[in-house]
């Protein structure tokens, strides 16, 4: 079963918030940190921006593109395969970004973090049949283009 309405209504309402004042409230939704990542449209080309949990491992900001557990990837996630640089937002500080998925030993290392952080995600697994990608996203080099 994916987000519901209601869940959905209040992420909406989260992100205003979050945007609205510039990362001074919104910074976390329960004990969860929230950041804000924006992507380059994969068709559009156009900026688009969620507001996504992240779990800090270490020096990498991880994300998870679950999706609460619906069937496919979400467009955030389908958008940075295509753009890999990205801005990441933490509270009032916008950082580009390249984002990319990680695998094997890595994701496995990076998915038990990030369950520990929020346990919702082992229930999002057990909803669905794909692997859940699990994105690190770190510091740009200087071929970053936006």
């Amino acid at each position: 079963m994916p987000v519901s309405r209601t869940a959905r209504i209040a992420i909406r309402l989260h992100h205003a918030v979050y945007r609205l004042t510039g990362g001074r409230l919104g910074t976390h939704f329960g004990r969860l940190e929230q950041v804000l990542l924006t992507t380059t449209g994969r068709t559009s080309g156009e900026p688009r921006t969620t507001p996504l949990a992240v779990t800090v491992v270490g020096d990498r900001l991880v994300l998870i593109a679950s999706d609460g557990g619906a069937p496919r990837d979400p467009g955030w996630y389908r958008n940075l395969v295509a753009h890999p640089d990205v801005i990441l937002q933490r509270g009032t500080v916008r950082t580009p970004m390249r984002a990319r998925t990680a695998l094997g030993a890595e994701r496995a290392e990076l998915w038990a973090a990030a369950v520990a952080n929020h346990p919702g995600y082992a229930g999002y697994e057990r909803r669905t049949d794909r692997q859940i990608p699990v994105i690190v996203c770190e510091p740009a080099t200087s071929g970053f283009r936006r």
